[in-house]
């Protein structure tokens, strides 16, 4: 369906708010559903099943699709990203997976980052970073590997503090869709910068080819010549290294 065909269905439902329309909407964006999923998908692991996200997901884009106000001038695909997102990370919360001993380990992790680019005024080093902790090269991976899903639910709960509503507007408006808004788009892009410049020139390609050539893992490794499993393992160090610069505007790469 075209933009124009688009614009009509919603139109036609936010007068009618029929059943049918309402429908036609869902299937209309539901392969955003599946966007959205797949990227949770890369920090949950085997956790939780893919087809599990995509069901939570399709809740968050039914409520998005019912508490759309089509007059206002807010992107839907923006909004309900973080809608269908919020409702994703919700049921994971439920579950209750997460042990405390990943909890603990990715505030060590945080702690020595932060300690050591205090120390030295850069980011920290795998090596450095290892040794901060007193554990091997290969630790500090498996510890990375593990928390990826701890990282990712403190940062949603770190940017969006929910999915209130008036939050999400507020995001759709400024950080998307205000581009009048000059002062906060400079200071995005400068902090991407210094996020970048902090990483490695492996994390960078796949930071560069996932967010921006919108890649999938597997065609990364091919690209760079590695394995799924190595790639995976790239792109967490990265978030780890880039959440440091870009504090709350790191929910723009989630």
């Amino acid at each position: 369906m075209d933009e124009v065909s688009r614009d009509r269905l919603w139109i036609k439902y936010s007068n009618s708010r029929d059943e049918e329309l309402r429908n036609q909407l869902i299937i209309e964006y539901a392969q955003l559903v599946k966007i959205v999923a797949g990227r949770l998908s890369i920090y949950l692991g085997y956790n939780v099943e893919y087809d599990d996200l995509v069901g939570y997901g399709v809740l968050g884009l039914i409520d998005a699709i019912d508490k759309f106000d089509y007059g206002k001038n807010v992107k839907f695909e923006t909004y309900a990203s973080l809608r269908i997102r919020g409702a994703i990370l919700d049921e994971i919360r439920k579950m209750d997976w997460i042990p405390r001993s990943l909890r603990q380990k990715q505030k060590k992790i945080d702690a020595a980052m932060s300690k050591i680019e205090a120390s030295l005024g850069r980011p920290a080093s795998d090596e450095e970073l290892a040794a901060e902790l007193g554990i091997s090269a290969d630790e500090l991976l498996d510890w990375q590997c593990q928390t990826k899903a701890t990282n990712l639910v403190s940062l949603d709960e770190a940017t969006e503090e929910g999915t209130g509503e008036s939050k999400m507007e507020s995001i759709g408006n400024v950080r998307f869709d205000a581009p009048e808004d000059a002062v906060e788009r400079e200071e995005l892009k400068q902090k991407l910068v210094d996020a970048l410049n902090g990483l490695t020139d492996k994390e960078r390609s796949v930071v560069t080819l996932y967010y921006y050539e919108e890649m999938s893992l597997k065609e990364i490794s091919l690209v760079l010549e590695v394995s799924e499993s190595r790639v995976s393992q790239l792109h967490t160090k990265a978030l780890g290294k880039m959440r440091e610069k870009l504090g709350s505007y790191m929910g723009i790469l989630m």
